[in-house]
């Protein structure tokens, strides 16, 4: 009976978390006066977690590394962006995983995984790039604060060890295999909003 009742709790304090997080992201929209998309993606940088959001309901959950210097739009910063963004490109169809970019050019290398929380000597991208644009002048978009310039990704790490502890250089770092899901599930298009 006490099992039970603890998973009715937790399954309840689940479903009201996830809608808290839906009603938040919505929220964000609506304040920016934007259409709220059928199909989004919200980050979570206080809880390291990607949303991908369909027809108001969470349909995947991944936890991410982001910038380890904190939340910062200025160029230079190594901070992340906040605010809403879109997918404008994504790089690396059919790639094998663990494959390593260098300026967004496949260098032929595979990368290998560090599972502990020890960091490598490199910042490396691989298996997947979803490269973000910003949508709100003056604050993820313009000059010298400007994401898409800033070459901010959603990509794949080697630090594996190290998701969901803020470690990137800005960008969104996910695993390897949960990049790879993610980059099948969305459109160049795509809305993301990090908050």
């Amino acid at each position: 009976m006490v099992k039970n009742l603890y998973l009715i709790l937790l399954f309840s304090n689940l479903f009201t978390s996830n809608n808290l997080i839906i009603k938040e992201c919505e929220n964000y929209f609506f304040q920016k006066n934007r259409n709220l998309p059928s199909s989004f993606i919200c980050i979570e940088i206080k809880n390291q977690k990607l949303y991908l959001i369909n027809e108001k309901k969470i349909t995947d959950i991944f936890s991410i590394s982001s910038s380890e210097k904190g939340v910062g739009n200025i160029a230079g910063s190594n901070k992340t962006p906040l605010g809403i963004h879109q997918i404008k490109s994504k790089i690396g169809d059919n790639v094998p995983i663990n494959s390593r970019f260098i300026g967004r050019k496949l260098t032929g290398d595979i990368v290998e995984i560090i599972s502990d929380t020890s960091k490598g000597n490199l910042d490396i991208i691989s298996t997947r790039i979803m490269w973000l644009s910003g949508e709100e002048y003056g604050i993820n978009k313009g000059n010298g604060i400007d994401s898409y310039e800033r070459f901010i990704y959603i990509h794949g790490t080697n630090e594996e060890g190290r998701i969901g502890i803020p470690s990137s250089h800005g960008c969104i770092r996910m695993k390897n295999k949960d990049v790879i899901d993610l980059y099948r599930k969305v459109e160049v298009g795509t809305l993301v909003l990090i908050k």
